[in-house]
C-alpha cells in the first residue's frame, strides 16, 4: 500500500483553513469548506462521544474550543452538534458530517486522538466508529495516530484505507507525553511499529524531520509528511526533508 499522490501534490490545511477571526474554527465546517475552495487538502481530529460516535475536534476537553466544561467524551454526538465552537456558529461535527461535506473533492488526513492518555493497547471503540464511517467512502482518505496500536487495530478494521503514524521527539518533559513513561517515549521515538502497523507514510514533527530514522524511513519507500509548518520560509526548510507539509497561519 502507498500514500495516493493527492496528499503529496498540495499542501494540506492543519485542522482544515481555520482562522477564528474570519468566523472559522478549528475542524469546523467553515475551515473545511475554506480549505476545499483553495483545494488544500484538509488534516482533522477524531474523538470519542459518550454514544461511541467519532466526533472531529481536537482537544480532549471542550473548555479551550467551546467555552464548556468536562471531557468531549462526556457528551453525546447530538449534543456535541448542538454546541457551538468558539468563534463560529456552528457545532461540533461528526466524521459523518465531514466525509459528507468533503465528498472526495480534496484529501482528507484523519487523526485518530489517542484515547488511552499513555499511549497504550487502546480499546477499539474509536477505530471501530472511524472505520465504520469511512466503508464506501470514496475520496483520497489516509488515517494516522500518535498512538500505534491505534494504527494496528486501523490496519485490520479499515485494511484498504492508506494509514501512517504521526511522530515526532516525544520529549519526556512534554505534559502531552510524560504519562506514557521515559520507555515506552524512546521506543515510539524510534518509530519502530512503521512496519508493524502496516504504515505507507509517516507525519513526523517539522522541527524533528533530520532524525536519521526518518531518512531511514524515506529511503525505504515510505512518504513523509510533516507538522505544523507555519510560514513560507520553514515550509522551504521542511520541504528540503519531507514530501508535503501540513500548515496553518499563512496560505501555503
Amino acid at each position: 500500500m502507498r500514500l495516493p499522490d493527492a496528499f503529496l501534490s498540495r499542501p494540506i490545511a492543519h485542522r482544515a483553513l481555520h482562522d477564528r477571526d474570519a468566523g472559522r474554527p478549528e475542524n469546523g465546517r467553515a475551515a473545511m469548506r475554506a480549505a476545499i475552495e483553495r483545494g488544500y487538502g484538509i488534516e482533522c481530529d477524531l474523538q470519542l462521544s459518550a454514544d461511541g460516535v467519532a466526533m472531529v475536534f481536537h482537544d480532549d476537553e471542550l473548555m479551550r474550543l467551546t467555552g464548556e466544561d468536562g471531557p468531549l467524551r462526556g457528551r453525546t454526538a447530538s449534543a456535541l452538534g448542538k454546541l457551538k465552537l468558539r468563534h463560529g456558529d456552528e457545532g461540533v461535527p461528526t466524521l459523518r458530517e465531514v466525509l459528507d461535506l468533503v465528498a472526495g473533492r480534496v484529501p482528507l488526513l484523519i487523526e485518530v486522538k489517542d484515547q488511552t492518555h499513555r499511549l497504550a493497547p487502546v480499546d477499539g471503540v474509536l477505530e471501530e466508529a472511524t472505520a465504520r464511517e469511512l466503508r464506501g467512502y470514496e475520496g483520497p482518505v489516509a488515517l494516522m495516530s500518535f498512538n500505534p496500536h491505534s494504527v494496528i487495530a486501523l490496519r485490520d478494521l479499515a485494511p484498504e484505507v492508506p494509514r501512517g503514524l504521526t511522530t515526532c521527539d516525544f520529549d519526556p518533559s512534554d505534559h502531552e507525553w510524560a504519562p506514557a513513561g521515559p520507555e515506552r517515549l524512546e521506543h515510539l521515538r524510534r518509530i519502530e511499529d512503521y512496519d508493524a502497523a502496516g504504515a505507507c507514510f509517516i507525519s513526523h514533527q517539522a522541527s524533528d524531520l533530520r532524525r536519521p530514522r526518518v531518512a531511514e524511513l524515506k529511503a525505504q519507500g515510505a512518504a513523509v509528511l510533516c507538522w505544523t509548518i507555519r510560514s513560507a520560509e520553514q515550509e522551504r526548510l521542511a520541504r528540503a526533508v519531507a514530501d508535503n507539509v501540513t500548515f496553518e497561519g499563512y496560505l501555503a
